[in-house]
């Protein structure tokens, strides 16, 4: 049996896309034998290995016992033509909305995200230079109070050898005005 996808089938199309548009031209289809009986004749008559000339010539035979003339034949072929640009520009509507939603929108969101790495890494150095001055802080406390502690151990040294050095003068002294008085 011919199928009218088989009627247009063809090395390397799309099967999704011919099945989409054979349904077309079948749900299209105009009463009595025209453009779409007449090619489903002459792929039958191929079949049966004729070959093309005569196949179109017999077919067209037939077809015109019930009155079809070349004319109405073509004016049928360009009216499943018509069908099958429809279809087109309905898919390249859809098309078009599938590449706004899908598309369109994903390249936004892949700038919005580089917008925002972008403030992310702006902050980051501003991050980055505050911490380098939180250190040089540090670093500067670090050195004040390292100086402010040895000037109090020098301090506590000296005032602590001082100190031991009176007590020691007294205690002599006093062992003196022992000895002595």
């Amino acid at each position: 049996m011919v199928t009218t996808k088989s009627l247009f089938a063809a090395e390397g199309l799309d099967e999704r896309s011919l099945e989409f548009l054979a349904n077309a031209i079948e749900k299209n289809n105009l009463p009595g034998f025209d453009y779409y009986e007449f090619k489903r004749a002459v792929v039958s008559l191929l079949q049966m290995k004729l070959d093309e000339a005569t196949s179109h010539k017999s077919a067209f035979t037939t077809a015109a016992t019930v009155g079809l003339t070349k004319e109405k034949l073509i004016e049928t072929a360009n009216y499943y033509k018509n069908i099958v640009e429809k279809e087109k520009e309905q898919f390249d509507k859809a098309l078009e909305n599938q590449n706004a939603t899908k598309i369109t929108a994903r390249k936004e969101e892949v700038k919005r995200l580089r917008d925002q790495v972008e403030r992310h890494k702006t902050e980051i150095a501003r991050l980055q230079d505050e911490i380098a001055g939180y250190l040089t802080q540090i670093d500067q406390a670090e050195a004040a109070t390292k100086l402010e502690s040895d000037k109090l151990e020098k301090a506590k040294s000296a005032f602590e050898k001082t100190h031991q050095a009176v007590v020691l003068q007294i205690d002599k002294d006093i062992e003196n005005m022992h000895k002595h008085l």
